[in-house]
């Protein structure tokens, strides 16, 4: 699949998820740049980090906190 090709579906997947078209459009940018950062970052697939992203995406919207952040949370809030 071309970029945007990609850009274009991850765009219509945000603005179902409630964002605007200008915000679901630059959401969709974001997400394509930050997978091909993580697939680097990591030594991942540009899949894996996609669907990494996505799995995030859907999570916040229903109000979830994925497990992954909570342990940095708490690690953050032991500087007593």
């Amino acid at each position: 699949m071309d970029t945007e090709a990609e850009i274009e579906k991850l765009t219509t997947l945000c603005r179902n998820m409630g964002a605007g078209e200008q915000q679901a459009s630059t959401m969709a940018k974001q997400l394509v740049k930050r997978a091909d950062q993580l697939a680097v970052e990591r030594d991942i697939s540009r899949v894996a980090a996609m669907e990494y992203l996505l799995e995030l995406l859907v999570s916040g919207r229903q109000g979830e906190v994925p497990a992954s952040f909570e342990s940095q949370n708490s690690e953050n809030d032991d500087t007593s």
